[in-house]
């Protein structure tokens, strides 16, 4: 059931499923932006609403923005 999938992605990864769902979406989008993929083409891409929902989620779990996380100014 939910809670037990809950538990279990607690106990192996330290946070619950969805906190998991948005991790490896932006894991996608970083990849892509790496591989020069413009940011908007790598937020549609990786399922992002637009470029800001991407940039929200990369403040909110890299503490820092999409420019300076990929090694820019």
């Amino acid at each position: 059931g939910a809670r037990t999938l809950h538990r279990r992605a607690l106990a192996a990864f330290g946070y619950g499923p969805k906190t998991l769902a948005r991790v490896l979406r932006l894991q996608r989008a970083l990849r892509l932006a790496r591989a020069g993929v413009p940011y908007a083409a790598c937020a549609a891409r990786a399922g992002y609403a637009d470029q800001a929902h991407l940039a929200r989620d990369v403040k909110e779990l890299a503490g820092r923005p999409l420019g300076r996380l990929l090694g820019g100014g």
